[in-house]
């Protein structure tokens, strides 16, 4: 499973980086979210509790920064363990570049899941991933700036219906902590 995304956050890409690394911030960001705990510079450890169609289920995620290159960029890499309702290891790389006065966040991310949400099917775990990183994005960038992000390049009436047109959307949070993100990364 793959996904990609960008998003314009009005804020300094110092903000944006500071604001990615403090399990403070994402805890309230993620949807769900029962804990987030930094382990060290480049671990946490989360619990979140999500719904993927019928499955439901407090998802654990361990998770660790490599290739860090601050605050430009770095990748999550993530294991995700829903017990009975399944699992998930992803990567997801993330950059930020300094636009006009804001950031853009960019994303990509790669997963395999396991279990019943591997029998959910990938579409409904695309929709209820894209769905968890809009939401997620929408508010971090709140959260780091006041004001909510936008889908980069596009407006937010072009990407709902490029959304409802492809039935599209990832898994930056079942990655980054159900993940997200997850999203974290995503989803």
């Amino acid at each position: 499973m793959e996904q990609s995304g960008e998003y314009r956050i009005a804020a300094a890409i110092d903000q944006v980086w500071r604001g990615l690394n403090d399990p403070d911030v994402l805890a309230r960001c993620i949807d769900g979210c029962q804990s987030m705990e930094k382990l060290a510079d480049d671990r946490f450890a989360t619990a979140v509790k999500a719904k993927v169609g019928p499955v439901s289920a407090v998802f654990q995620a361990d998770l660790e920064l490599q290739d860090l290159n601050p605050p430009a960029s770095y990748t999550i890499l993530a294991n995700v363990k829903g017990g009975a309702a399944g699992f998930g290891k992803g990567t997801a790389a993330v950059s930020l570049a300094e636009a006009q006065g804001a950031t853009v966040l960019s994303y990509q991310v790669n997963a395999n899941v396991g279990g019943k949400l591997a029998q959910v099917g990938s579409r409904l775990i695309d929709g209820a991933a894209r769905k968890m990183a809009d939401d997620f994005f929408a508010a971090f960038g709140e959260e780091v700036s006041g004001v909510a992000p936008e889908p980069a390049g596009a407006t937010a009436e072009r990407a709902q219906a490029r959304y409802e047109s492809s039935g599209r959307w990832t898994i930056w949070l079942i990655i980054f902590a159900v993940l997200a993100l997850a999203m974290v990364l995503a989803l």
